[in-house]
């Protein structure tokens, strides 16, 4: 009797202890489930990333053979402009403020040296006591009026193109002035920032670009689309200047300035801060690099977050769209409010 008691003892003890071993790998069941999906959820985010990069088009930097903006030995002319208003610009200053400015210093100085030649004290001795010529007068004073009005019209075309309000689509990029080197923020492209400094003299001699121009990362834009370039100074004023672009702008701290810029040519086009700014404001070079839409969307995808304006948008679209289950919800619930009356 006592065996056998023994015997049932010992079942229902292997019973109990394969219950608690079933109960406790079920448990370590569930605690790992989270982690599993988790690890699954990384190796799937992993995963897009790297098929995202795969799919990214390659983009490789323009060399030195594509630099169209900077400064030439010897040079004594504007740089050669590559926006429509750098050649309307460049077209008054040629055609209108030259012409005008040699023909009137020409003028004054045929005046002077007739004065000096007709008037002198020994071809006339005996000098003229005229006080006023009436004639002469209204005459100097029209004609300057008429050219300051010729003068005027192209100025004032000129600073209101300059001034002129980028459209809503257009690509905003943010060059915001450091103590000494450049940040030029995507706003539109994921927010990604993207830091300049110049290049020493062997690094930029090593990559055939002029030094105190030459940077380790250019900014890169797109060309023939308008561009909402805003300014920002984080600490003093700076101030991003392009010659070749017809461009200048200040970089004021706690304030945020913009001006559309439309570039016309592929190109490497150079620029420095043009507003004393400290120690090293002469070593604070810009470099812009323009690029077809295609290879600018190209770069962006090659930044850290950096996204399409078609991505962004699409995004957007998406976080905005509401979820199905949510939608159908509040409708089962309205739904089982008018019919409860009704039971």
């Amino acid at each position: 009797m006592g065996s056998i008691d023994a015997m049932i003892f010992g079942a229902f003890a292997r019973k109990k202890l394969n219950f608690m071993a079933l109960l406790a790998v079920f448990t370590l069941g569930l605690a790992a489930m989270p982690q599993v999906a988790l690890a699954q959820d990384d190796v799937a985010a992993e995963a897009v990333t790297e098929e995202a990069a795969a799919e990214a088009p390659a983009f490789e930097h323009f060399g030195p053979d594509m630099i169209l903006g900077q400064p030439e030995d010897g040079g004594i002319d504007f740089q050669p402009q590559f926006t429509n208003d750098g050649n309307y610009a460049y077209d008054m200053h040629t055609y209108i403020l030259m012409p005008i400015i040699t023909v009137i210093s020409l003028f004054v100085l045929a005046l002077l040296l007739w004065v000096i030649v007709r008037y002198n004290k020994r071809a006339n001795p005996v000098p003229s006591k005229t006080s006023h010529n009436t004639l002469i007068e209204v005459i100097w004073t029209v004609i300057p009026v008429l050219i300051l009005v010729v003068i005027a019209v192209p100025s004032i075309t000129l600073l209101s193109r300059q001034y002129e309000s980028p459209p809503e689509d257009a690509i905003t990029i943010k060059a915001n002035g450091y103590q000494w080197y450049w940040g030029y923020e995507y706003v539109d492209n994921g927010g990604f920032e993207v830091v300049s400094n110049m290049l020493d003299a062997d690094a930029a001699l090593e990559a055939g670009e002029p030094h105190q121009l030459a940077v380790d990362n250019r900014m890169v834009v797109p060309v023939g689309v308008p561009i909402r370039l805003q300014t920002f100074g984080a600490d003093v004023i700076h101030s991003f200047g392009i010659p070749a672009l017809w461009f200048k702008l200040d970089a004021v701290p706690g304030r945020i300035n913009e001006r559309m810029l439309t570039i016309n040519e592929p190109g490497i086009y150079y620029g420095q801060c043009m507003e004393l700014c400290g120690a090293r404001h002469g070593y604070m070079p810009i470099a812009i690099e323009a690029r077809t839409l295609e290879d600018y969307n190209a770069w962006v995808q090659t930044q850290p977050g950096g996204m399409t304006t078609e991505q962004v948008a699409a995004a957007a679209a998406a976080e905005a769209a509401p979820a199905p289950a949510e939608e159908e919800a509040p409708a089962d619930e309205a739904a089982a409010d008018e019919a409860a009356p009704a039971a």
